[in-house]
């Protein structure tokens, strides 16, 4: 997860760069959904025991 909100970042400040404010401002939501997620399934793993999801 916390490599999708990389991504999206990087894709939201390439946009914005460029002047595509309506592009950035959406990977910018995606980037901060993805990283809220991504700590969210930190947490449960990190509280359950486990080290992550099955590969």
């Amino acid at each position: 997860m916390f490599n999708w909100a990389v991504v999206f970042l990087i894709i939201a400040i390439i946009a914005g760069v460029l002047g595509f404010g309506g592009i950035a401002g959406t990977a910018v939501e995606l980037a901060k959904i993805a990283f809220f997620i991504g700590l969210l399934l930190a947490l449960v793993f990190w509280l359950s025991g486990r080290r992550g999801p099955p590969r």
